[in-house]
């Protein structure tokens, strides 16, 4: 009797608990794809484009610059003032 009672109390919890878990993570997924940017319309994707080439060049620059800096070309003055050149344009 002991046993039916318990089981009668325990299956019905465990069965909420796993409900309460699994619809929080089908929320979660639901979360990131409704945040995914919407890369199906042209001008979105062309200005995802644009930004992707942009921080490209940029980061190229950057690196270039630290390179010329670690090299003995450029003093920590010159580095800093071109980076900031670089970042503002």
């Amino acid at each position: 009797m002991e046993k039916i009672i318990f089981f009668g109390l325990a299956l019905p919890a465990l069965a909420f608990v796993i409900y309460l878990g699994g619809s929080a993570i089908m929320k979660g997924f639901r979360a990131k794809a409704d945040n995914k940017p919407n890369i199906t319309e042209g001008e979105d994707k062309e200005e995802l484009t644009e930004f992707s080439d942009n921080s490209d060049k940029l980061s190229s620059e950057l690196n270039k610059l630290n390179d010329l800096k670690k090299s003995g070309v450029l003093t920590e003055e010159e580095f800093e003032k071109a980076k900031r050149k670089i970042l503002e344009s």
